[in-house]
């Protein structure tokens, strides 16, 4: 059993003892603080809620919504939704914020409570804590009955977050239906199922095949949309003769494609085809976080734009990208943010922009992928132990490192040519991370090889 409080949000397997997995106690306890956060924010108690398609989702729903009523704010409930759903929910209603009910790509036993501020994107880390030292303290009120708030259902958010992608001047659906794309899709039992076929049939896409449709939150495979996961997926695309094939995550905030012939699209490659797209039609900047291919720099400078790196972590790409006024940014894991619809992940738009994309290309789907640098990602961990300095280990690599140019915005990365590695902590796990990316694989493993040399090396070092 598991249970991870974080600035981003409570998460945790179900069940077990309080405090130590997300219980009952647990969600009222982080609802409550929540909900005296948004009040201390302005007059406004209006929270939207929406779930992914997860077992324990009704539940879950049924409580927080409970507990938000007693605290005295007034609820709209999306019932079954997406992650940047509720987000564009959350300023389209005015709300004072907004909790998202999903674990995201974990798997069936978890779930969450994604915390957004009143314009729908995920708290900072000040707002965060503040949440996280409001619930430690046990000194909560309720309303009196005549103050409690209210709970209201509405269905509608996907349709008109679709017609809101629909409206977005570099969506073209005309081009897109004229394509009579063939479409396989893995909607993994949750949420994908009901707004991903929704939006291809308003593109006029009609030959489309779901895989794990029954919104169950029985996950068919781990809903994680990475190469391993996906096997199914790439050969019924291959069975099936189709354009190509798409998975997204059991909240719908990343995207990945498989080729024509079975072959995995890259989900570094998701962001890279369509900020190519959006940078062809709209000069500007963009944004991916440290860990994320260069293949996007190259793309972002081949159309005279500039390419800027981030910490990793929705929140400071978001946070990046605001300041350097990016046109679009995400991460490599298939998250796609489009600023003029919304600041947060959105794996609608980037189906959307995609397929847009690869009709005017004329492309097939690989012959799409041809077209970008191919780079190679090498991504690997070492446990460390409770006795292990961190930043000594760091500091001590810097040093050896010190000649090649380094960023230390988020753990460490270190520039080589045109390779990089990079070194964070977990947030979750006594781990450090390393990734590390080349044109060629061998060298990026070799890279990754070296690097965790020297960091075992390091390791057994004493700080001075």
């Amino acid at each position: 059993m598991a249970l991870i409080k974080s600035i981003s949000g409570i998460r945790g397997t179900i069940g077990g003892k309080p405090g130590k997995s997300l219980t009952p106690l647990d969600l009222v306890k982080f609802t409550t603080a929540y909900g005296a956060w948004v009040a201390l924010q302005g007059e406004n108690k209006k929270i939207v809620i929406g779930r992914d398609g997860r077992i324990s989702g009704g539940m879950v729903r049924d409580i927080v919504a409970a507990t938000l009523q007693s605290i005295g704010c007034d609820v709209i409930d999306l019932g079954l939704s997406t992650t940047p759903t509720v987000e564009m929910a959350v300023k389209m209603e005015k709300a004072g914020g907004g909790i998202i009910l999903t674990a995201s790509h974990n798997p069936k036993e978890w779930n969450a409570l994604k915390l957004l501020n009143k314009d729908g994107e995920f708290l900072n880390a000040d707002e965060g804590q503040w949440i996280l030292d409001y619930a430690e303290n046990n000194d909560y009120t309720y309303a009196e009955i005549n103050k409690i708030g209210t709970i209201t259902n509405d269905n509608s958010y996907i349709k008109k977050h679709i017609d809101e992608i629909l409206a977005h001047p570099l969506v073209d659906v005309s081009a897109i239906k004229k394509m009579n794309f063939k479409v396989v899709v893995d909607a993994v039992n949750s949420t994908g199922a009901i707004s991903v076929p929704q939006m291809l049939h308003a593109f006029g896409v009609t030959d489309i095949t779901v895989m794990n449709e029954e919104v169950n939150g029985r996950f068919a495979h781990n809903p994680e949309p990475l190469p391993e996961n996906l096997n199914e997926l790439c050969a019924t695309v291959k069975k099936k003769n189709a354009s190509l094939g798409i998975a997204v995550d059991p909240d719908v905030d990343r995207l990945c494609f498989v080729c024509e012939d079975g072959s995995m699209f890259g989900e570094e490659y998701t962001l890279v085809a369509i900020a190519d797209y959006i940078l062809s039609h709209k000069k500007g900047n963009t944004v991916s976080n440290l860990s994320s291919t260069r293949a996007l720099r190259d793309v972002t400078e081949k159309h005279g734009g500039q390419y800027f790196p981030s910490a990793v972590g929705e929140v400071n790409v978001v946070k990046k990208m605001k300041e350097v006024n990016a046109v679009i940014g995400g991460e490599g894991n298939g998250g796609v943010i489009v600023p003029e619809l919304h600041y947060g992940r959105d794996a609608l738009i980037g189906i959307a922009l995609f397929l847009t994309h690869l009709a005017k290309s004329g492309k097939s789907v690989k012959a799409l992928r041809s077209t970008y640098p191919s780079y190679f990602i090498s991504k690997n961990k070492i446990e460390i132990g409770e006795d292990v300095n961190v930043k000594h280990v760091f500091e001590q690599i810097k040093k050896k490192y010190k000649k090649q140019p380094i960023n230390t915005e988020d753990g460490l990365r270190i520039d080589f040519d045109n390779d990089w590695v990079h070194l964070r902590t977990s947030n979750t796990e006594p781990i450090i991370r390393i990734y590390s990316e080349s044109g060629s694989e061998t060298t990026a493993n070799n890279i990754a090889k070296r690097i965790m040399a020297d960091i075992k090396e390091m390791m057994l070092m004493k700080a001075e």
